[in-house]
């Protein structure tokens, strides 16, 4: 069998972490008997030839021996199989994006593993909380929050603005104090038709004095930032691009939709 390249690639990582450590193929073995033999599974055992055939990119590897490998190299099982090009990671995207036809609950119960990224904790002095902006402008400092709460965003090409407490542009479709997601490479107005404001594109604006996120037109040189029939507020017009810029389309929201202090939710006196 010819090896592929990924296999191959995956075998050298292997090979370079357990040199690293000083173990030869027969201490894998070693160590992974001991693992079968507490597991009651064969499959858990690593053979010295069956190593070597894989650090030279012969074949995939198994999920029992993936979990060996992780467990004698002391590695991340999630860092191990994404030597073989498997990103656990994308598990809770590709979850979203499969379009199951039965209402259920969504089971999140992680392996484990504390997977995380950063997230903002921190903000600038000139942050306001009333303004809408991008985050990206504003942090301050950045901490590790696990990845299993945010596994259905795409962090990789998405950036994310803040709703001003005070900006009630769409409410109630987007309430003031939610997070948004935005994909900056559609930064081109739609023209299209929709059935309903559940189906517009929403597109996060920057101005000169701040940020805006509202449906949009363009017409006659002009960027027409329209709010929510409910919101009360009036549309504006804007030179386009010298006064507005489109940031990107707005493609995801995360936002209370209760204040989290009504009085059925508060615990009764004991």
């Amino acid at each position: 069998m010819v090896p592929s390249r990924p296999n191959l690639r995956a075998g050298q990582r292997l090979k370079a972490v357990r040199k690293s450590l000083g173990l030869s193929t027969r201490d894998v073995q070693k160590k992974s008997e001991q693992i079968a033999i507490d597991k009651h599974n064969q499959e858990y055992y690593i053979s010295h030839a069956w190593l070597t055939d894989l650090e030279q990119g012969k074949f995939m590897v198994g999920l029992c021996k993936l979990y060996s490998l992780s467990a004698i190299y002391d590695k991340g099982f999630t860092e191990i199989a994404s030597y073989f090009g498997i990103r656990i990671a994308d598990l809770g995207r590709d979850r979203a994006s499969i379009r199951l036809p039965r209402t259920h609950l969504v089971d999140r119960t992680e392996d484990g593993e504390t997977q995380s990224v950063s997230l903002p904790v921190e903000f600038k002095p000139e942050f306001r909380f009333e303004a809408t902006t991008l985050l990206a402008r504003v942090v301050e400092k950045w901490d590790e929050v696990p990845i299993g709460l945010l596994q259905h965003l795409d962090l990789r090409k998405s950036m994310y603005g803040y709703i001003g407490l005070k900006d009630t542009m769409l409410h109630p479709l987007i309430r003031p104090g939610s997070l948004v997601q935005i994909d900056p490479s559609q930064r081109k107005i739609s023209k299209g038709k929709w059935t309903s404001e559940f189906d517009r594109p929403i597109y996060f604006i920057e101005l000169r004095d701040g940020y805006l996120c509202s449906w949009c037109q363009l017409e006659k040189g002009q960027l027409i930032a329209i709010p929510h029939p409910q919101s009360g507020l009036a549309i504006r017009h804007f030179d386009y691009p010298t006064e507005a810029e489109v940031v990107g389309r707005v493609t995801g929201v995360a936002m209370r939709i209760g204040n989290g202090d009504d009085e059925e939710d508060k615990p009764g006196p004991r």
